[in-house]
């Protein structure tokens, strides 16, 4: 694959991936056509040496790995793991409000939401809805609007003289979208606008009744090449269906021929703690992983042998803002993959984990950087800490260098998706 196709698909990856139900539905879709087989947990597994399967939970959270052909015990695992989610705007369970003659919805803010850049979107919905049939089961299905049906429009600067200078925003007051009129329409309960939308969607659906919903906010403008020379990659959700999406592309290329198990994690709920049963911090990974090579002895002698590279975006060093990068440590776009680091352990990357990633960055001639937080500024974190500390496993901390993130509207270089990519199908290649 060539890096302009593997830009393109990566664009169409992220346009139709508006949650991470629709991610992970999406990687399920891709996964399927290469040739895995879908598992189920409650189900008895009965895995053959050679062969590929998938397995998801929570439908926002998905493991996908190849058996190999070796004694695990004695060959291990090579893993990558990333998260699905991305901060953004959920509507509220009760969130009909009617002001001024407007219909309006009540919004939660989930995660470190870059708040600013939400104002006058072209803004849909999409999401899972729960629902009761005509005959009276329970089921569950994704929703998509698509089109933009709403917006949060700024107050007029005449109205706010301070608006350039001061500006603070009150998420409970100033966040909730505008979706039209209240006075042109009788339809006044959200649950029953998810109902119609479902039922447009899918009009030999026997759908009775919304009981629940998990519904966000987002930006219909599509991710795009930009930039004079096309060298910038502007999408939504790059933090971190970018990673996501690589990491897809990387398993699947692999093949089938390794001695060791060649697996991948994309997990929810990062952006809040990965406190939860699909997170990173539940036992989803752990469970999948002593039915792979069983528990006690041999899955410690397993874990022993096995390395995990967490890749989650990295701060590149912002030209307006350098001051904010410690000096040696600024990561540039399309300069390569960003090794992250903290003494702190806030990042799970050490010398021995680092060091595999530099050497397989000369292996494929892909050129890497490096990341340190200011010394008097604090680090955010990823998967790479949890899953090491919970799972026992030599652990790296990497990711793209990106420019915006938890804005609405991220960016990235057009070369460095494909750089990680290259640098994972050696990974996912190389043996101990």
């Amino acid at each position: 694959m060539k890096n302009s196709q593997f830009n393109q698909d990566l664009l169409n990856f992220l346009g139709v991936s508006p949650t991470p139900f629709h991610a992970v539905e999406t990687m399920a879709s891709q996964f399927l056509s290469a040739g895995f087989e879908r598992l189920n947990e409650a189900d008895c597994w009965r895995l053959v040496p050679g062969h590929r399967y998938f397995v998801i939970r929570n439908d926002s959270s998905i493991i996908a790995f190849t058996m190999g052909y070796g004694d695990i015990a004695e060959s291990g695992f090579r893993m990558t793991g990333a998260h699905t989610d991305s901060p953004c705007l959920k509507v509220k369970p009760l969130p009909e409000i009617i002001k001024c003659g407007y219909y309006q919805l009540g919004v939660e803010v989930y995660g470190g939401v870059l708040l600013n850049p939400w104002f006058d979107r072209d803004l849909s919905m999409a999401g899972r809805v729960s629902y009761l049939t005509a005959q009276g089961s329970l089921g569950n299905a994704l929703i998509d609007f698509k089109s933009p049906i709403a917006v949060i429009p700024s107050l007029a600067i005449h109205l706010d003289n301070n608006a350039n200078k001061n500006r603070t925003i009150n998420p409970q007051k100033d966040l909730p979208p505008l979706l039209f009129l209240s006075e042109n329409s009788n339809q006044s309960d959200f649950h029953d606008l998810l109902l119609q939308q479902l039922l447009e969607q899918d009009r030999s659906s026997d759908v009775a009744k919304i009981l629940d919903y998990e519904i966000s906010l987002y930006d219909t403008q599509p991710p795009a090449l930009i930039g004079l020379h096309k060298e910038f990659i502007a999408s939504a959700r790059l933090d971190n269906l970018l990673s996501c999406y690589t990491l897809m592309s990387s398993l699947i290329k692999s093949g089938t021929d390794n001695q060791h198990c060649n697996l991948m994690v994309c997990s929810d709920h990062e952006e809040v703690g990965s406190a939860s049963a699909c997170g990173a911090q539940g036992p989803f990974l752990e469970s999948v992983l002593s039915r792979i090579c069983g528990v006690g002895e041999n899955q410690i002698r397993a874990l022993d042998r096995s390395v995990m590279i967490s890749a989650d975006n990295a701060h590149a060093v912002h030209p307006n803002f350098s001051e904010k990068h410690d000096a040696n440590h600024g990561p540039i776009l399309n300069e390569g993959p960003v090794i992250k680091m903290n003494a702190n352990q806030r990042y799970a990357s050490n010398s021995e984990t680092a060091a595999l990633f530099r050497h397989l960055c000369e292996q494929v001639q892909v050129p890497v950087q490096s990341f340190v937080v200011r010394s008097d500024m604090g680090c955010g974190s990823t998967i790479g800490p949890i899953t090491a500390s919970g799972v026992g496993i030599k652990t790296l901390d990497i990711g793209v260098p990106t420019f915006a993130m938890h804005s609405i509207r991220e960016l990235a270089g057009h070369r460095d998706a494909y750089s990680l990519y290259q640098v994972l199908q050696q990974f996912y290649h190389h043996e101990n």
